[in-house]
């Protein structure tokens, strides 16, 4: 009887071990959505560069009482563009702030001018590092905070129609109810 040596059972237990890595990762309720490791804790800081004309915000802003909505988002962002409406359906119901990540100011106006301002206040985040203190890394990206300044949800992506009846609103009314 020919005897296994001890090294031919390292590639099949490592296969198996990072199947069984998969296999736990795709385990969440939904897999589509990444986890955030700011929902839960504290908002970020905010540094408050301004876009003039428009008022400018800071954190006094985001521990203030009831929903507010933080928005990432530039001018160059084509699913920023297509999710505006959403937003400004959105500033109908809550105080939502803007972190503008384009270069120049002008960029910023320009498409504010164009598409209408929904935003209570915006800040300028031209060298991205709110973006990152914040752990956003696409555009766009929005944060849902409570009355204490704690993120209750942070969404990635384009707000749709849908998105705001299936998860967004849910994670608002189950934040206003204290659970």
């Amino acid at each position: 009887m020919a005897r296994i040596k001890p090294l031919m059972l390292l590639p099949p237990l490592l296969f198996a071990a990072i199947a069984a890595v998969f296999f736990v990762g795709m385990q969440r309720e939904n897999p589509n959505v990444l986890p955030s490791a700011q929902e839960g804790f504290p908002a970020p800081p905010i540094d408050p560069i301004a876009v003039p004309p428009y008022p400018v915000f800071d954190q006094a802003a985001l521990t203030a009482d009831g929903i507010k909505v933080v928005n990432f988002w530039a001018s160059w962002c084509a699913p920023c563009r297509s999710e505006h409406p959403n937003i400004m359906e959105l500033a109908e119901e809550f105080p939502v702030y803007g972190v503008n990540r384009d270069i120049t100011f002008d960029q910023a106006r320009a498409f504010l001018d164009e598409l209408g301002n929904p935003f209570d206040g915006v800040v300028h985040d031209p060298k991205n590092r709110q973006s990152i203190e914040w752990g956003v890394y696409a555009l766009p990206e929005t944060f849902f905070i409570d009355g204490n300044g704690n993120v209750i949800l942070h969404y990635r992506g384009p707000i749709t129609k849908r998105h705001l009846d299936e998860r967004i609103r849910p994670a608002i009314d189950a934040a206003t109810r204290g659970g």
